[in-house]
């Protein structure tokens, strides 16, 4: 059962050791400026991840054998069918730290694309003096490149964990990068939290000095957001890899051969999933804010004095609104989501295909998805909190 329970109390370390983290997140003073502010939660981070690192050792010293005995798929050879491995201690170690460096190197380049005051913010500054219309470029440019690295650090975290340890050693370093998952949402949840404390500050006519502080929270709320987001992103692309070595086996596939027309044309059908789905989540978004505009407009109109103080604006109706769009509207991309893999598993055998050539395909398509959808978060993750700090430097002038 060593094998079995190691990532579980993994992660239940990674628990105890977050809330350690948040021990370490400390500022001198309250005039504390957004670097300082973003090393303290750094530090907290780090913290984490060192603590998560000694646990993970002595666990997999408690729990499994020095060497283990696996059969990995596809490591068959006339000399060994089965595809025996054996796998050491340290080689699962090896997998747990790359898991755990990559994730951290990810919250490096993550706040280097979103942070304030780095050079891609900056350089969406300098060219926002232009209009608009530069300022778009420049965001979709700082999203894009953003993708160059993460990727490197996901095939780089994808290869070597499966030579420490095969698909077992990629599932652990998955299972390793989420390990400090409580310190991740913490740190994600820190953006919006600070975002909504400063426009109730800015709504009751709090002094400005209150304005001041949750501004700058609001600031680095907005990279410490992207940051969470990214940890999320690279675990799901570590596990997608574990579950394929799964889907192969419990399908009983040889494999999934892309040189097959109808395989490879479900892994284009599959990259198209995540921008469909972009493109409907946007126009969700764009519906729910001409709805809310409308609202105000209204109230405006039909409640006189809102802007003396003199009368209460209907702010029920405002969250109505929100809460009824945003339910209605992602409606037909959460099922779109459901559905497709349901049609790329089943309809190919109504044309008399066999099971296994269904199989192929599904395989197919969630390669395609995942692909897609890895660099597609990675893009709109990074430019949308380049695109925030940016306007946050122009406000702080």
């Amino acid at each position: 059962l060593g094998p079995i329970m190691l990532p579980l109390m993994i992660a239940g370390v990674g628990i105890i050791f977050s809330i350690i983290g948040t021990l370490f997140i400390r500022i001198k003073d309250n005039s504390a400026k957004e670097p300082e502010v973003q090393r303290a939660l750094n530090m907290g981070n780090w913290i984490s991840i060192v603590l998560t690192a000694i646990g993970s050792y002595v666990l997999i010293k408690m729990l499994l054998p020095e060497t283990l005995h696996m059969t990995f798929f596809g490591e068959g050879t006339a000399s060994n069918p089965e595809g025996y491995k054996e796998v050491t201690q340290m080689a699962v170690f090896g997998a747990v730290m790359v898991g755990l460096v990559v994730g951290a190197l990810i919250s490096y380049f993550t706040e280097y694309y979103t942070g304030l005051g780095k050079k891609p913010i900056l350089d969406i500054v300098q060219k926002s003096a232009t209009g608009a219309g530069t300022n778009i470029i420049a965001g979709l440019g700082v999203g894009m490149i953003s993708t160059f690295a993460p990727i490197l650090l996901f095939a780089a975290a994808i290869w070597s964990s499966y030579a420490f340890a095969g698909f077992y050693g990629v599932a652990i370093a998955a299972s390793a990068m989420m390990a400090t998952t409580a310190m991740q949402l913490a740190i994600d949840a820190f953006g919006p939290i600070a975002d909504n404390a400063g426009g109730i500050a800015e709504m009751s006519d709090l002094p400005d000095e209150v304005r001041e502080r949750t501004d700058i929270l609001d600031a680095v709320g907005n990279t410490t957001a992207a940051i969470g987001k990214g940890f999320a992103i690279a675990s799901a692309a570590l596990t997608a890899l574990a579950l394929f070595a799964a889907f192969v086996t419990f399908t009983g596939i040889d494999g999934i051969n892309i040189f097959k027309a109808p395989v490879l044309a479900m892994l284009f059908v599959g990259g198209m999933v995540p921008v469909v789905f972009s493109a409907l989540a946007m126009n969700a978004v764009g519906k729910a804010a001409m709805e809310m505009v409308k609202e105000v407009r209204r109230q405006f109109k039909e409640i006189p004095g809102i802007m003396e103080y003199k009368a209460e604006p209907e702010y029920d109706k405002c969250v109505a609104i929100s809460t009824k769009a945003s339910l209605r509207e992602m409606m037909l991309p959460g099922a779109m989501t459901i559905a497709f893999p349901l049609v790329v598993a089943f309809l190919p055998m109504l044309f008399g295909y066999s099971s296994q050539d269904s199989a192929e395909m599904l395989g197919g398509y969630m390669a395609g998805v995942t692909v897609s959808g890895v660099l597609w978060a990675i893009f709109q993750n990074n430019a949308g909190g380049a695109w925030d700090n940016a306007k946050k430097s122009f406000e702080a002038g």
